[in-house]
C-alpha cells in the first residue's frame, strides 16, 4: 500500500526531473580565459590603462579561483613591453588555484634582444606551441610569432623569412600586412596538420588558442590566416578557435568552426574583460566577465 499521498509522488517525480534536467545541464568541465593583460609599470596612453591589469588580473583570479576550473590559459600579451614586467604580473598568477596556460602574443616578446629566447620559458612553456587533453578534447595552443620582426633577432634565417612575408602580403595589399603581426612558419603548420589528424583518429574534439585572429577578415589577423583556416576547416572535429590581439572582440564562423577574439584586459580605466567557457557535448556557453560578451556557440551532434 502506498504511504504517502499521490500529490506527494508527483511532487517527488517533478523534483527528480528538474534535478535530472540539471545535471544534464551541467557541463563537462569549464575552463577560464583571459586576453591581453598588455601590463606595463607606464602610464596609460589612448584607451588602454597598462598598469591597471594588476588589479584586473587579481580580480580575475580570485573570480577564477572560486569557480570549478580545470585550467585557466591566457591567450597572448601577457606584457607590454621590457622583460622585468613579467615580475610584476607573474605572481598574481602563481595565486591561481589552477593550472595556468599561455600562448605568445606580440607583445610578449616586446622586451631587449638578450632576452627574446628567455620569454617562453619565463612563462613556463617547454615549446612555444604545444597541446593537451583533456576528457576527450584536445587543446592546441599555437605560436603566431613564429614569424614575426620582433621574435626572431635580424640577420637570422627566420627573421629573413618573416621580412620576406611580410613584404609579399604588402605587396599584395593585404589588410593584415603589419609589422605587429606575426605567421606560422611551414614546420608549425605540418606539426598543426598532425596533430589534427591524430585527433580525429582519437575521437578527440578541439578546440585552437592562438593570439591572432583568423577570421573574419582584419588587419590584426595572423599574416597567414588563409592557410590556418582552411587546414581547420577540413577538420570536423575542430569546435573552434580563440584568440586575442584586436581588444574590440569579434565573432565569425566558417565551415563549422567558430572564431571568437575575446576582448582585451587593459583596455578602459575602469572595465575588467576575462571569461568562463563551459564545454558541453552539443555547445560551447562563453559566460564573459565585465566587457566580455556571453555567447553560446552551438556543436554538431557528433563527429563523423
Amino acid at each position: 500500500m502506498c504511504r504517502f499521498p499521490i500529490p506527494v509522488l508527483a511532487a517527488a517525480a517533478l523534483l527528480l526531473n528538474v534535478a535530472g534536467a540539471a545535471a544534464q545541464e551541467e557541463p563537462l568541465f569549464r575552463f577560464g580565459l583571459v586576453a591581453d593583460p598588455q601590463y606595463a609599470p607606464v602610464p596609460p596612453k589612448g584607451t588602454r590603462y597598462y598598469g591597471n591589469s594588476l588589479w584586473k588580473l587579481s580580480e580575475a583570479v580570485e573570480d577564477f579561483n572560486g569557480r570549478d576550473l580545470e585550467f585557466v590559459i591566457t591567450v597572448g600579451d601577457v606584457i607590454d613591453r621590457h622583460f622585468e614586467s613579467f615580475d610584476h604580473l607573474l605572481p598574481i598568477y602563481g595565486r591561481l588555484e589552477h593550472p595556468a596556460y599561455f600562448a605568445l602574443g606580440n607583445h610578449d616578446f616586446d622586451v631587449a634582444a638578450d632576452y627574446l629566447a628567455s620569454v617562453p620559458d619565463r612563462l613556463g612553456l617547454e615549446a612555444r606551441y604545444y597541446d593537451f587533453e583533456h576528457e576527450s578534447w584536445r587543446f592546441i595552443v599555437l605560436d603566431g610569432n613564429d614569424l614575426s620582426l620582433f621574435a626572431n633577432p635580424e640577420r637570422t634565417e627566420r627573421h629573413a623569412a618573416s621580412v620576406a612575408m611580410l613584404d609579399a602580403l604588402t605587396a599584395q595589399g593585404a589588410v593584415n600586412a603589419k609589422r605587429w603581426n606575426g605567421g606560422l612558419g611551414e614546420e608549425q603548420l605540418r606539426w598543426l596538420e598532425d596533430r589534427l589528424e591524430a585527433s580525429r583518429a582519437a575521437g578527440e574534439r578541439v578546440i585552437v588558442l592562438g593570439h591572432y585572429p583568423l577570421y573574419p577578415e582584419d588587419q590584426h589577423n595572423l599574416w597567414n590566416a588563409e592557410a590556418v583556416t582552411e587546414l581547420l576547416g577540413r577538420f570536423d572535429n575542430v569546435a573552434a578557435y580563440l584568440n586575442g590581439h584586436n581588444h574590440a572582440g569579434g565573432y565569425g564562423e566558417l565551415d563549422g568552426v567558430h572564431y571568437v577574439t575575446f576582448q582585451g584586459m587593459v583596455e578602459t580605466a575602469t572595465e575588467n574583460a576575462y571569461a568562463v567557457v563551459d564545454v558541453h557535448a552539443d555547445r560551447l556557453e562563453i559566460d564573459g566577465e565585465g566587457r566580455e560578451e556571453d555567447r553560446t556557440l552551438p556543436l554538431p551532434a557528433a563527429i563523423n
